[in-house]
């Protein structure tokens, strides 16, 4: 099955998301927008691990586990596929259980 999920790509989106709404909490900030330009059929998400986190595998190993929980979320849950997401990841992701990190993104998803 092909997947559903694109990366957002310009500068230019990434500012436009940014001056949405929010949602935070101790894992992470989910940035949210409906964009004019966007294809209603695709998942339009980015995440960011920023360098404070952590050397590369890490911020990569953060970014893998979010997109994983994400493709998850996409298969169990309905999401609007209308909004456009950017997640940006805390530290205390790194510490803690996946299954817990798991649950707060599927309630905040649920939430929007």
């Amino acid at each position: 099955m092909k997947s559903k999920i694109v990366c957002l790509s310009k500068n230019e989106e990434f500012k436009e998301i940014l001056k949405g709404k929010k949602k935070s909490n101790k894992y992470f900030t989910i940035f949210f927008k409906k964009l004019s330009n966007k294809d209603k059929k695709k998942l339009n998400i980015s995440f960011v691990a920023k360098k404070k986190l952590g050397y590369a595998v890490k911020r990569n190993k953060i970014k893998r586990k979010l997109r994983q929980i994400t493709n998850e979320a996409v298969k169990t849950l309905s999401l609007n596929f209308d909004y456009s997401y950017l997640i940006i990841a805390k530290e205390a992701i790194l510490k803690d259980d996946h299954k817990e990190v798991k649950k707060t993104m599927f309630d905040e998803l649920k939430r929007i």
